[in-house]
């Protein structure tokens, strides 16, 4: 059965507490309230007493006033007043994100924003404060193992020198338009596919990230070759049909074997000509593919390295794609990247 995040009421444990009698198992108890057998042990202990029995002898018991005192106290005393305390609906929907959509403190709080969810609560909190709530307890189910990222460290790349020979037959990125680099304008792309278990997954995925809305297309293929590479993207063509080229104008990818046939990337599956233009990055520069690595680290918060793609559906992999592209993102005030790519559509449609 599914289990929400929701906080126990004083309903719930009192009922705990008949059923703690009565004799059930502590599972079937958090079936029963539709909750984490965790909660119910860390609820127990919450509640715990030592009662006198009639012979003198004494034993552990479960008050359901007791708990509920605690809980209400915790809520008012940790760090001073809370602003949370007042408004349980907030705190069970920050729980709801985080726990149920891996929404980072502030994707929550500036999706909240973004969407104009205010009014929908009473109170609204920072993230530094969110992120001391979480530290301090005050969830009833979300703590710091919770988060997707605890601190994100900024990382260092050593960059190539840009006379370093390439291995690719394709055009260099020093040739690419500067204006590309800039990111104003729409349809320029990022390729890059993200391996499988080594010396098991046969499976691979591609992936292509837009420049400026950071849009992303993820999707599986069944070989990592060149060959699987361009006829994704024949696939991809068929499907924008007429509006590729102008979707796609260019993209620009690493030297990797799989993304050796630039002439098969670049021709139409369509008709006569070209449909896009691509660029290859130096070798070891990952980082001329920035939004290609943030978003693959995004990806891999679903699919962690070790994975086999070939037990992966398409239905699995749609999935993480549509989560990328509805995830609250900072660098567009957490609009989401979707929002945005639908936004350039309508332009051009």
């Amino acid at each position: 059965m599914e289990r929400t995040f929701k906080h126990l009421t004083k309903a719930d444990r009192i009922r705990i507490e008949t059923l703690i009698k009565a004799g059930v198992k502590i599972k079937e108890i958090a079936d029963m309230l539709h909750v984490h057998r965790s909660t119910i042990y860390r609820e127990l202990k919450r509640g715990r007493f030592t009662a006198l029995n009639s012979d003198l002898t004494t034993e552990e018991r479960y008050s359901p006033d007791i708990a509920h005192d605690k809980y209400e106290e915790n809520l008012k005393s940790k760090g001073g007043s809370l602003k949370i305390g007042n408004d349980i609906r907030l705190a069970n929907y920050i729980e709801e994100k985080i726990m149920k959509e891996d929404y980072s403190p502030a994707a929550v709080l500036g999706e909240i924003k973004a969407q104009q969810k205010e009014s929908e609560f009473s109170v609204m909190i920072c993230t530094t404060t969110l992120y001391s709530y979480i530290d301090k307890g005050i969830f009833l189910h979300l703590t710091n193992k919770n988060l997707p990222v605890k601190k994100n460290k900024k990382r260092t790349y050593k960059k190539v020198k840009k006379t370093q020979a390439r291995a690719s037959a394709g055009e260099s990125i020093e040739k690419r338009p500067e204006e590309i680099e800039t990111r104003e304008e729409f349809g320029h792309w990022e390729m890059d596919t993200v391996k499988g278990k080594r010396g098991k997954s046969k499976n691979s995925l591609l992936v292509l990230t837009e420049r400026k809305t950071r849009d992303e297309i993820v999707m599986k293929l069944p070989e990592h070759t060149a060959a699987a590479v361009v006829n994704a993207l024949d696939a991809i063509e068929r499907k924008w049909g007429d509006m590729f080229k102008q979707v796609f104008k260019t993209i620009t990818m690493d030297n990797g074997s799989e993304f050796a046939d630039c002439e098969g990337i670049e021709r139409s599956a369509l008709g006569a000509g070209s449909r896009t233009k691509t660029y290859y990055c130096h070798p070891y520069s990952s980082y001329e593919r920035g939004s290609n690595e943030v978003t693959n680290k995004m990806i891999r918060r679903h699919i962690p390295k070790g994975t086999n793609f070939d037990e992966k559906t398409d239905e699995e992999i749609s999935a993480i794609e549509s989560w990328v592209n509805n995830y609250p993102r900072k660098i567009h005030d957490y609009h989401s990247a979707g929002e945005l790519f639908e936004e350039e559509i309508r332009k051009i449609s």
